[in-house]
């Protein structure tokens, strides 16, 4: 599909994310970028991806709309790499509607495992859970604006980064202009966060043995 024939875009960010989480995965992996949003208009401030929640709650996570103040860690601006995608206006109507499903559902969590294990297993499916890179994917998967030669759940920052080269737009520091997120580097303390832990873990686990049947139906 060539970009002449697309009326509208969506917009994929890579983000330099400078948590902890972020710093150690660049250690290993000698890529810069380490999280993954999507933004449906130009202004690129509203980063729609699955992530934290609450900055010191690292086990708090789902369904997130992160502002640029959620970004810039400990600073006041964070490095984007941005990619301009054409899509057709049937095929963003079809995105904004999977992005309102999976919001309104409650059901979804963060699938640590399947981002855990990405460098060795390369992904995998957990019902009802998404972590950024699965939720990205399986939007561009929907643009159908590039052709994917693996599963969509299959595909970690680096290659969307690829898959998407055509598209780049611009890469550059973002500045933050004000505080849109005000209890989002709220201190959570460590028993709070255990608990959590063991409420995310014991929902994947449930899921990964109770819920394999209703991953064919489930998209």
């Amino acid at each position: 599909m060539s970009k002449k024939d697309n009326n509208d875009y969506i917009y994929v960010v890579l983000v330099k994310s400078m948590t902890g989480l972020g710093n150690f995965a660049r250690t290993f992996s000698k890529y810069e970028y380490t999280h993954i949003a999507i933004c449906l208009n130009e202004k690129l401030d509203d980063f729609i991806s699955f992530s934290r929640k609450r900055h010191h709650a690292p086990f708090d996570s789902g369904f997130m709309r992160e502002t640029m103040d959620c970004l810039c860690i400990g600073d006041d601006k964070v490095k984007l790499k941005v990619f301009k995608v054409p899509v057709t206006k049937d095929n963003k109507e079809k995105i904004i509607k999977y992005i309102d499903k999976i919001e309104s559902d409650k059901e979804y969590v963060f699938n640590l495992y399947s981002m855990a294990t990405m460098a060795i297993i390369h992904g995998f499916r957990i019902y009802k859970t998404h972590n950024c890179m699965t939720f990205v994917s399986k939007i561009i998967e929907m643009s159908k604006v590039v052709p994917m030669n693996k599963k969509y759940y299959k595909y970690n920052i680096k290659d969307l980064d690829k898959l998407l080269s055509d598209f780049f737009y611009k890469e550059d520091y973002y500045y933050n202009k004000k505080i849109e997120n005000e209890h989002y580097f709220d201190k959570v303390g460590f028993i709070s966060n255990v608990v959590m832990f063991f409420k995310l873990n014991g929902k994947l686990i449930h899921r990964m043995f109770t819920k394999r049947r209703l991953l064919k139906n489930e998209e």
